[in-house]
């Protein structure tokens, strides 16, 4: 490590979580790889469909484009710096880079974390209020629900990212993440850092307690209403259309409310990787 500290301005970080997960060449992470061609072709697949068959012209999959878009800017932030960093053998990241990695980031953490709920209300509606959707779930409705995901979701990024690299880094500037997230940068700060924890907690409110509220309240319901169909082909159209979502919920929200709403001084390096590939790469 500390030939990695000698060799590198006093700018750049070192990401060197990586060599925890992949120590030699033997243990090349083709796996992510493959998840990440699958996630950008996959994805990008669904965006052109959608796009071009005016039957998928509706609230739901307007939705889900957006999301489509949301998972490949975030798995494209993370996965190709892991394998460039693991092929050339250098783990360094400029200040710039560094930034741009938890801008872009928090951007995309807060925005799916709103735009899931709205696809979560649009469902409850689709099920519970099928007489009522063209009115309570419209075109325009759908649009101002995606583009306020993004909206806000940069205006918390600006805050946090902001708010985070203006921290001093005196001392080691080795984070053990593979890649650049605040709370792997906050414990290399020489400053308390009491005061921003709280804010960011009372973001977490916002983007992960109320959402992750609103979608298990509208999942409740579908259930409940689901229950209650006499017709068993209609149960199970109602059940396939959201027991991925819901996987894809749980795996979303619980391992960004666990890193996210706890104090830096519970957090450990190996356990915040690990649940940040949940949120980041698997989902």
């Amino acid at each position: 490590m500390m030939g990695y500290e000698n060799h590198t301005s006093c700018s750049d970080f070192i990401l060197f979580g990586t060599l925890l997960f992949f120590p030699n060449k033997s243990d090349f992470p083709l796996l992510y790889i493959i998840i990440f061609n699958i996630t950008i072709t996959e994805n990008t697949m669904m965006i052109i469909l959608i796009h071009r068959e005016s039957r998928l012209h509706t609230p739901m999959y307007f939705l889900l484009s957006h999301l489509s878009f949301m998972d490949i800017l975030h798995t494209s932030n993370i996965v190709p710096k892991m394998i460039t960093d693991f092929l050339s053998g250098s783990k360094t990241i400029s200040f710039a880079a560094c930034g741009f990695q938890i801008f872009l980031s928090l951007i995309l953490l807060g925005g799916e974390c709103l735009l899931l709920a709205a696809m979560s209300y649009d469902r409850y509606v689709a099920i519970c209020h099928p007489l009522h959707y063209p009115i309570l779930m419209n075109d325009y409705l759908s649009f101002l629900m995606a583009g306020g995901a993004w909206f806000i979701g940069i205006i918390n990024s600006i805050v946090h990212t902001a708010y985070a690299l203006h921290f001093p880094f005196c001392g080691s500037r080795a984070i053990d993440h593979f890649f650049c997230e605040v709370p792997a940068m906050l414990v290399l700060s020489s400053v308390d850092t009491t005061h921003y924890e709280r804010t960011a907690y009372a973001s977490g409110v916002i983007f992960l307690f109320f959402p992750s509220s609103l979608v298990f309240a509208s999942y409740i319901q579908i259930l409940l209403t689901v229950l209650q169909m006499k017709s068993k082909e209609a149960r199970k159209k109602s059940f396939s259309t959201c027991f991925f979502h819901m996987i894809v919920v749980i795996m979303y929200y619980l391992p960004f409310i666990f890193t996210y709403m706890r104090p830096k001084k519970y957090h450990t390096p190996g356990q915040d990787k690990l649940l940040a590939i949940f949120y980041t790469i698997l989902t």
